[in-house]
């Protein structure tokens, strides 16, 4: 019983704790300037889950909640900035798709509600869009998958860069976190440079801090948090769930391409196999047109990840995760899994000044 006392107290005195704290709060500085938060934790935009009651919740925890724009039209996306604007007074974002057909609209909305970060994905962001967001007073964040993007994307003018791994949940690219870190961090100096993908413990995200990062962005485990409007039932998928579990869809036919989604493998991901097959054949005898076919393949999954977040349909549904959620053991507040991250990050320092003898 002792040992296990041992083992799971926090190290250090409280003196050691501030000091390793202050530490922290150095190496993430450069994110929480420019974030306007106490930690530098952004939430990933995840549709269906990244809406006003999680966003308020995470920036009233000192983190940076972001919305999740995804298909909503300008009056819809209006309406839910200024509902989350009712819940917290802390800064937050808003995450804006580039493919969406009123894109410029969204970004008008955005400005309109005095938005003060506004989160560019799913493509190269567009010039225009980004000359209006800061000539708007708006802050913008790009991804890039890589180095020679990243410095493209600073040459456009935007003020912070995301680098996703392939651990992370939803739509992914094909390299891991680990990799992109060591290619870009050492050469992005003049923005922001937030990492992402598999993060779920403070000890990792000190890792990256300690690289070059200004913080991190976690979606998985906000996901699963307490505050999640995400049915019981997928939440508890993430409880049970190893990471092993959080697979990346497969394409069959190269002819028939197939985007990489990071979700929890289920019946739903082993029809889709099913469903390919059965679409090649048919195209192959002449029942469809490559045109056809191709549709047919993309729409198998509309409205599968809300028929698993809000319907909880675990088995038939997109279960989107990254591979973080082997970490996940409860549903927690949002606030305690901030707090524990960074607790797990003091912790390491205190454990690392304690073994060097550095004050």
């Amino acid at each position: 019983m002792a040992m296990e006392t041992l083992v799971t107290q926090s190290p250090g005195d409280a003196t050691e704790r501030a000091a390793a704290r202050a530490r922290l709060d150095r190496l993430w500085a450069a994110g929480t300037a420019f974030l306007g938060s106490e930690v530098a934790i952004m939430a990933g935009a995840m549709s269906w889950v990244s809406e006003r009651h999680l966003v308020s919740a995470i920036s009233n925890a000192g983190g940076f909640g972001v919305l999740a724009c995804g298909a909503m039209e300008p009056d819809r996306l209006a309406e839910e900035i200024a509902a989350t604007q009712a819940l917290t007074s802390r800064p937050f974002g808003v995450n804006l798709i580039t493919m969406h057909p009123r894109l410029d609209d969204l970004v008008q909305v955005c400005l309109a509600a005095g938005v003060s970060h506004v989160v560019l994905a799913g493509g190269i962001p567009p010039g225009p869009a980004i000359r209006a967001l800061k000539d708007g007073g708006a802050k913008v964040i790009a991804f890039t998958p890589a180095l020679v993007l990243a410095k493209r994307l600073v040459r456009m003018g935007v003020d912070a860069l995301v680098i996703e791994g392939a651990e992370a949940g939803g739509h992914v690219g094909p390299v891991s976190l680990t990799v992109l870190a060591q290619e870009v961090l050492p050469h992005i100096r003049s923005v922001p440079v937030f990492v992402a993908g598999g993060l779920g413990r403070g000890e990792a995200i000190l890792s990256y801090l300690e690289q070059g990062a200004a913080g991190a962005q976690l979606g998985t485990r906000f996901a699963a948090s307490a505050e999640s409007i995400a049915h019981e039932r997928f939440k508890a998928a993430f409880v049970r769930a190893n990471a092993r579990d959080a697979v990346t869809s497969v394409q069959l036919d190269e002819r028939f391409p197939v985007i990489p989604v990071r979700g929890l493998s289920n019946e739903g991901g082993r029809a889709f196999l099913r469903h390919q097959a059965e679409t090649i054949r048919r195209y192959l005898d002449g029942d469809l047109t490559k045109e056809a076919a191709q549709l047919d393949i993309e729409h198998f999954w509309a409205g599968s990840l809300r028929r698993a977040v809000i319907e909880g349909d675990v088995e038939n549904g997109s279960v989107m995760a990254g591979q973080s959620v082997g970490m996940i053991t409860a549903v927690q507040p949002v606030a305690d899994i901030i707090a524990e991250l960074v607790e797990q990050a003091v912790d390491a320092l205190v454990r690392r000044d304690r073994v060097t003898g550095e004050s």
